[in-house]
């Protein structure tokens, strides 16, 4: 039966009804236990403007008054209302959190206060609602690639796109894929030559979020060959969108709906079974930003959250445990690595350095820089592209002095943004294990044999 509350909810729209009340009030984002847990964390604020030094954004420009003064400060006067539009300009990357002596949730306060704040004046404009379909995007674009990457390149219709939608003309876009990873999954002929049993080591969830599945799809096409290279049996559900592009920008509804919906996919192709992603970001929000951020409660996600480990964190851990093979070819380079801000987020360390270090020759010099500027969707938009880019503008320098052509980076937006601002080509750390074991050739620093 149509249910218009229901409606309200799931898309954030401010319908007749009481759904569409929730919506409208902002209750629907913060009437929540991860919202209570980060108010209450504000009264452990000391005012030591540790978070205020550490913020990428604030660094550089005055649009944005910091991380302090629109988060916990600004928290006691809100009372569930909006009271600071500059809020809007924070990235979201959480750096604040992850330096906060005390332990305050700076990054949380932030991204609920936000969501309020669009729903309260109801500014969530139509290229908000569209950036944040990226499945709808991928099946779209994937079967018309050429043409799509072609628009997408041209001036004069980014141009355009830039007046009438509000994605700023020079802010990188992804390209389309001739083919997507499950038509790639429906017609490859597995490899028989594995330097571990094919299968000996049990199954495992491959988890490849929306980007892998129609974007990146050599990485995850890359990602499985490793793992069954080493003896797994992969299993790659059919999966939707993790939430992550909606819930960064204040669509709560929509972000829980889908992230509820991915599990439920995730957990259907086995219960019990690791799940692997080399989406960096994605796993960060099945991990713990949509319960922490959102206050998802829903039982399928708090099952799946532990089982989820991010690629690198999975093959580091794997090695740890004197489990992973290291039978690599040399491969002679110096290259930089820049660990994502959502990666940093989970505490895990930089597990892809000590990865691509075992690989013989191979050195890795990290960024040292907090954010590459994209977070997500927000360096894509028309008003925030210039701050994005500043923020990056460390970072890309480094990337082009430590080696001109190949940088490494785990999460997709990131390296579209590092690739497209430095020139350098950027992949996933999984490519540098693809070539060590001799799967491939490592694009950018060795040819390609010739036939």
């Amino acid at each position: 039966m149509f249910d218009v509350d229901t409606l309200a909810q799931r898309w954030d729209l401010p319908l007749p009804g009481k759904g569409g009340e929730r919506v409208r009030s902002g209750a629907a984002a913060v009437e929540t236990a991860a919202h209570a847990l980060a108010r209450a964390s504000l009264d452990c604020c000391v005012k030591c403007t540790i978070c205020e030094t550490a913020c990428p954004v604030m660094e550089v420009t005055e649009l944005f008054p910091g991380p302090k003064f629109v988060g916990p400060q600004a928290e006691r006067y809100r009372n569930g209302e909006s009271v600071d539009h500059s809020i809007d300009y924070c990235s979201s990357c959480g750096t604040c959190t992850r330096v906060c002596p005390q332990g305050v949730k700076i990054a949380e306060l932030n991204n609920q206060a936000r969501a309020v704040m669009r729903a309260q004046n109801r500014a969530v404009p139509v290229r908000d609602r569209l950036i944040t379909q990226t499945t709808l995007m991928g099946r779209v674009m994937t079967p018309i690639a050429p043409l799509a990457n072609a628009a997408l390149a041209n001036k004069p219709i980014r141009v355009v796109m830039e007046k009438t939608v509000g994605v700023h003309r020079d802010a990188p876009m992804p390209h389309a894929q001739p083919q997507s990873l499950a038509g790639w999954l429906r017609r490859r002929t597995k490899r028989t030559h594995t330097l571990v049993p094919a299968g000996s080591r049990g199954p495992i969830v491959f988890f490849h979020g929306c980007a892998g599945g129609y974007f990146e799809v050599e990485t995850s096409k890359r990602a499985i060959e490793v793992l069954e290279h080493i003896g797994y049996e992969v299993i790659v559900p059919k999966q939707g969108c993790c939430g992550l592009a909606a819930q960064s920008n204040g669509l709560y509804g929509q972000a829980s709906a889908a992230v509820v919906r991915l599990c439920e996919q995730l957990t259907a192709a086995g219960k019990d079974l690791t799940i692997v992603s080399s989406s960096g970001s994605c796993a960060g929000m099945l991990k713990h930003e949509a319960h922490e951020i959102m206050g998802v409660d829903a039982q399928v996600l708090a099952d799946v959250a532990p089982r989820t480990v991010e690629l690198s964190e999975f093959l580091r851990d794997l090695d740890d445990a004197g489990e992973l093979p290291h039978r690599f070819r040399r491969i002679d380079a110096t290259v930089a690595y820049h660990a994502p801000c959502q990666l940093k987020g989970q505490n895990m360390g930089m597990p892809a350095i000590e990865l691509m270090e075992l690989v013989p020759g191979f050195h890795v010099v990290e960024s040292g820089r907090a954010c590459c500027g994209i977070a997500g969707t927000y360096g894509l938009k028309r008003e925030k592209y210039e701050v994005a880019q500043a923020v990056g503008g460390p970072l890309f320098d480094v990337v082009r002095e430590v080696n001109p052509n190949l940088a490494v980076c785990d999460t997709e937006t990131c390296r579209w943004q590092i690739e497209q601002s430095s020139g350098v080509k950027t992949v996933h750390p999984i490519w540098v294990l693809h070539a060590a074991y001799g799967l491939s050739r490592l694009a950018g620093i060795e040819p390609r044999p010739n036939h």
